[in-house]
């Protein structure tokens, strides 16, 4: 994961995603790197867009406001089903008075 992020790292700054870039990245966290994932790294991701990539990510960030809204909805349903129920009681009751004064 360390790798990708070193790329992602060097992509925001706009700099190349090359092999010695990724090497350098995680050798300046004080980790040395491993060479063959650096190799992989660099050929997957040398066929791949990562600015689309990013914006077809979903974010979890941006995925909480979206469904906080359909929660929100959810009580709102709720709600309505106690009212319904609460006007059927009531509905019942008045039923029941009615017979008695029938």
């Amino acid at each position: 994961m360390e790798y990708v992020y070193a790329a992602l790292l060097l992509h925001k700054l706009k700099q190349d995603i090359n092999e010695d870039n990724i090497k350098n990245v995680i050798k300046a966290t004080g980790v040395s790197p491993d060479d063959v994932r650096v190799k992989s790294l660099v050929a997957a991701i040398s066929e791949v867009n990562i600015e689309d990539a990013l914006k077809a990510a979903p974010i979890a960030a941006a995925a909480a406001p979206a469904a906080a809204p359909t929660a929100s909805n959810a009580g709102a349903a709720a709600d309505k089903e106690d009212e319904k129920k609460e006007e059927k009681k009531e509905e019942e009751a008045l039923e029941g008075l009615s017979s008695l004064f029938g």
